[in-house]
């Protein structure tokens, strides 16, 4: 597994945990203390504003996945992958979108960029 790879891994396990505890864990291991993530609905610093973007977006849809579509795009410190946000009870996927990450250093992500090419009622 390259680098790319563990990162979209690890961001994917994180968007997916159950727990608040669970959430955290994930976020130390994908992102970095300082990490952004931005996208049109929000933008959040940090491990506990990542752990209240993931807690959100979980309670907005319960029973819902986000499940990598495609094969992630990397080179340098940079990743780009699309997903779709699937419904475990009938396999519908009202939200998808692409993501594009940066890397440091030691592999976890520094700032996430997200795109969202569908969403409900839009």
């Amino acid at each position: 597994m390259t680098v790319h790879e563990d990162a979209v891994r690890r961001y994917f396990a994180a968007w997916n945990a159950g727990s608040t505890e669970e959430i955290e864990k994930a976020v130390s291991a994908a992102f970095t203390e300082d990490a952004t993530y931005t996208d049109p609905l929000t933008d959040v610093r940090g491990h506990d504003g990542l752990t209240a973007a993931i807690s959100g977006a979980q309670a907005q849809f319960p029973g819902f996945d986000f499940v990598p579509t495609g094969t992630p795009d990397g080179h340098h410190g940079l990743v780009r992958f699309t997903w779709d946000l699937v419904s475990r009870a009938d396999g519908s996927a009202p939200a998808a979108g692409f993501d594009v990450i940066t890397l440091a250093e030691d592999g976890r992500i520094s700032s996430v960029s997200g795109f969202l090419d569908r969403l409900p009622g839009a």
